[in-house]
Order: structure tokens, then sequence, then C-alpha cells
């Protein structure tokens, strides 16, 4: 084995991209780290396209252990967390399977494990891939977190609160996974149901660790041209309004009638005025319509989160779960 190296298990939870794992897959295998001290695990999440085959040739021809795994149940979260139980790594490095790593990724991110700073999670930049060209407004006001970028000027960050780590590239310390319960639910099919690696890094946080990050370790997120339309941009602001739901309600467990209240003097009066914005900066011929546009989904998904809230007794008690690694 290679001395002074932490032993890490990629993750990769995948659901029919049989297209494109393989790049994935390839960009993981030619890691600038011992093949003797990382390993790959695929998660298909219920694909039904030709995920498995994919994986089994690559299997044939990798120098590093590729391992598949079917996880039945439905939600990305499901499969990071059954395989982590599956894993042998001291940490677990996770990523999707639209992502392409840079050669010295994980040579750079473990080195923050090294630190002397209690760090439990960490990660790095997320630069774009672009299919084809992107518009000049998607670059203007979407090049960020909205696509799952990364890019922050700091060449290393320490800190004690969330500084934006995506489950598309996050290292996290395989024993404090399992402490502090394992992802909350995520995102089952195109759908985000709550509040993911941000809920996971919450709890991490309030167990007293710290979150890293470093600018050295990249990975490059493949963006096609359906995620270059107002309708993806839409549903990526409706989901992220469903997690900030999810995430106020787990911290204060709001009363049925403080739930409806924010329905119906905040997020109704919001969500129509940035609708109605919307038209008029249309018809003026200014962009800033697709920013209102896509706040007005954030607000119509908060109702809509904060209703089940407020109506299913069942879906309150499972939203403030601390362990999630059982289902």
């Amino acid at each position: 084995m290679s001395p002074d190296k932490k032993f890490v298990s990629i993750i990769i939870p995948t659901y029919n991209r049989c297209d494109i794992i393989g790049n994935t897959i390839r960009s993981c295998i030619e890691q600038n780290y011992p093949h003797d001290k990382f390993e790959i695990i695929i998660a298909d999440n219920r694909s039904t396209d030709n995920t498995r085959k994919v994986v089994e040739d690559i299997q044939k021809e990798s120098p590093v252990p590729v391992i598949y795994m079917f996880e039945e149940r439905q939600g990305a979260h499901h499969a990071r967390n059954s395989a982590a139980k599956l894993s042998k790594g001291e940490l677990l490095y996770f990523t999707d399977d639209d992502m392409i790593a840079d050669r010295d990724l994980l040579a750079n991110m473990t080195k923050l494990f090294d630190l002397e700073y209690n760090i439990a999670v960490a990660g790095g930049r997320v630069l774009p891939r672009w299919e084809f060209e992107p518009p000049e407004w998607l670059i203007k006001y979407f090049k960020d977190g909205t696509l799952s970028l990364i890019d922050k000027p700091e060449k290393l960050i320490v800190a004690n609160y969330d500084i934006g780590i995506y489950s598309c590239h996050q290292m996290i310390r395989r024993e404090i996974l399992f402490e502090c319960g394992g992802f909350n639910p995520d995102i089952a099919k195109d759908k985000l149901i709550g509040n993911g690696e941000t809920g996971l890094n919450i709890k991490i946080l309030a167990a007293g660790y710290s979150v890293g990050y470093t600018s050295e370790a990249v990975s490059y997120h493949v963006i096609p041209r359906s995620r270059m339309t107002q309708r993806y941009i839409n549903s990526r602001f409706g989901n992220q309004g469903n997690c900030d739901s999810f995430t106020t309600f787990r911290k204060k467990e709001n009363s049925r009638k403080e739930l409806l209240k924010m329905i119906f003097f905040a997020h109704i009066p919001e969500m129509l005025g940035k609708y109605s914005r919307s038209f008029g900066r249309m018809l003026i011929g200014r962009d800033e319509w697709r920013l209102d546009r896509a706040m007005a989904h954030y607000h119509f998904r908060r109702i809509m989160t904060d209703l089940k809230f407020a109506t299913d007794d069942q879906w309150r008690g499972y939203a403030v779960k601390h362990n999630y690694l059982e289902g």
C-alpha cells in the first residue's frame, strides 16, 4: 500500500445516463493518486438504460476497483447513503454522473484533511464545461450555484459556517457522515424533496466540525443545451425554494398557523409580484425578467412545500429526522 495517503471511496449516484457516465468514471480512474488507495462505487438509482453494462465494461479494464450497486429506492440521497455503507474509505468523495474530475482532484482535496482545523467536509472549484455556447443572459445571471458552479477567489477557506459545498464535488470523513446521520432527503428523479447535502452540512457544523474549500481541487460540470433554458432555470429556483422551506422547517418546526401565515402574507405576494414584474420587464426588453420569473417559481415551491408541512403529519416527522441512513 502507498504510504501517507488516505484511502478514498469515490461515490457516483446515477440515473439513466449511460451515454455520459463512462466519461465521469474514467476521469476518476485517471486520478493522479495511488491506485491502491481508492475505489469507485457506482450507485445505480433504478436506471432503465444501459448503465450496468457500461460499468461492467469499464470494470474489465480498470486498474482501480470499480464497484456496481443497485439502489431500488428512488432518490439520490438513498443512493449516496447506501453506497457509503458499502464503502471502505476513510474519506468519501461524492460526485455526480455529469462531472469530469481534474487529474489532481483527489491529491489536492485530501490535503485539507491533514490540516489542524477539525475539517469534516470539504469542496473545491466546480467549473463549467459547456456542450454549446451559452446564451449571454445565462452567463450574466446564472453562472453560479444555479448550475452547481463554484469558483471562489480564495485559495483556501476553513469555516464553521456553511460556505456552499455541493454533493457533486464534496469529500467527507466517513465516520462523521455516519455520526451525523447521512445525507438528508434529496432529489428523486428531477424533483427536489428535501435539503440533501445542505442539511448534512448543517448537521456536521452543529456537531462542532469545520468545513474546508481549496481552489486547487477542480471538477468540471458538463452543461448541455437543455440546461441553458429559462424552463430549466425556473425548475432549479423551484428546487431551491423547496430546499429552503425544508431547512427552515427543520430549524423551527413551524406550527401550522405559522406556515399558513408565511404562505398567505409572504410567499404568495412575493410570487405574484415577481411574476407580474417579469412580464413588464419582458415587454420593454430588459433581461432581468429572467431573474423575476425564476424567483416566482422559487416562491411557488415554497408555498407548495410549506403547505405540505402544514397538512401532512407524516412528512413533518420525516423532515426532522437526524438519521437518514436507514431510509
